[in-house]
């Protein structure tokens, strides 16, 4: 055969060729991406219908009344801690004693001038009935004011006691109950001494019942610094948390805190909704609250309170790695029952829609600003 015709034959065989990749390759490239959704839609689970829910928001577990965060007014070392994680306290209990050797020495120094100051006074005449009145609610308001700091003294013992099993619960009971008859007589002489103290006609303190006055103030100011050496539980609940250790020093900071104590008999969630959303939310609503911990279960609740007006995040710390941060409207939903969550746990709160008010379209969930 030729050579000429050879090579026309090989031209016509690669232009054929040439023809058939153009037309079917892509034909085959543009069925792939039909047939990968197919394939993807076919696994992929369907996404939640987000009609259910008004609107959500991350949220965080706390005790009903809130976490209490108590720390020390006055600086000073902590010499000894009375309570341990999950312990119930009432309200007024010792949690932590700080070293209160200088401040006893004071209350003792006050309190034997205060008796020097009485006896000459004492040995004074009072001037007309009016002016005895008054002598004798004055002294019946300082007996209070000593037998109830008695009674605080005798509680706290017992409370140590109770540690080692020295005391018990009876032996406290009664202690509480001497304590607030105690409060009672302190009220009752308040209002005879200011009743004398009203009294028209009444004369003008002598020197000595100046002099007596004002030690009994500084005693009263000794036992003030002394008791700001013990830290007691605002309200009756569980102790959550312990940041006091024996030896430290402890500084007056509501950041430097020395026990978190909370009422775990009921919980709630604290929200923080954005303000899109703020107009979705009621209270009364009902929610749902889930969390990763308990995966499948959700825990019923209600909005119990909104705030009024918008702030600043308290789940999230604001800062440079956040140029977008954005005020948000804090919402209080209640837990109802008994629930296995606990304080702390990041959770995510579902807001029911409001059927008796204004329809609006729902939004997406809400993601927790970490």
């Amino acid at each position: 055969m030729p050579r000429g015709d050879s090579s026309l034959n090989m031209l016509i065989v690669a232009a054929v060729l040439a023809l058939g990749v153009g037309y079917y390759v892509p034909q085959t490239l543009s069925s792939k991406p039909s047939d990968y959704a197919k394939a993807e839609a076919e696994v992929r689970p369907s996404a939640p219908a987000t009609s259910a829910w008004a609107a959500s928001a991350p949220g965080r577990v706390e005790p009903l009344g809130g976490e209490i965060h108590i720390a020390s007014s006055t600086p000073g070392r902590i010499a000894e801690v009375l309570v341990g994680i999950n312990d119930r306290v009432a309200a007024g209990e010792l949690l932590v004693r700080l070293d209160d050797e200088e401040a006893i020495a004071r209350v003792q120094s006050a309190a034997a001038e205060a008796a020097v100051r009485k006896h000459d006074r004492d040995a004074s005449n009072a001037v007309g009935k009016l002016a005895q009145d008054r002598r004798s609610a004055e002294d019946g308001v300082a007996s209070a004011e000593r037998q109830l700091q008695q009674q605080r003294e005798e509680l706290d013992r017992l409370l140590r006691a109770s540690r080692g099993g020295a005391a018990s619960q009876a032996d406290r009971d009664k202690a509480r109950e001497a304590m607030g008859k105690a409060k009672d007589r302190l009220e009752q002489s308040r209002a005879s001494l200011r009743k004398a103290l009203a009294a028209e006609g009444l004369p003008a303190p002598t020197r000595v019942e100046v002099a007596l006055t004002a030690a009994r103030s500084e005693l009263s100011a000794a036992e003030a610094a002394l008791e700001r050496t013990r830290i007691r539980a605002a309200a009756a609940g569980s102790v959550l948390q312990i940041n006091a250790k024996i030896g430290e020093i402890a500084v007056p900071s509501p950041e430097n805190w020395l026990v978190a104590t909370g009422d775990l008999a009921s919980l709630r969630v604290r929200a923080e909704f954005e303000d899109r959303d703020f107009a979705r939310v009621r209270v009364g609503q009902s929610a749902i609250v889930r969390s990763d911990a308990f995966p499948g279960r959700d825990f019923e609740g209600k909005v119990g309170v909104l705030a009024q007006a918008l702030g600043p995040s308290k789940l999230a710390q604001r800062g440079p790695r956040k140029p977008s941060d954005v005020d948000v409207l804090e919402v209080l939903v209640d837990l109802a029952g008994q629930t296995p969550l606990l304080p702390g746990m990041r959770v995510d709160v579902f807001i029911r829609p409001d059927l008796t008010g204004a329809s609006s379209p729902p939004p997406q969930r809400a993601s927790a600003r970490n």
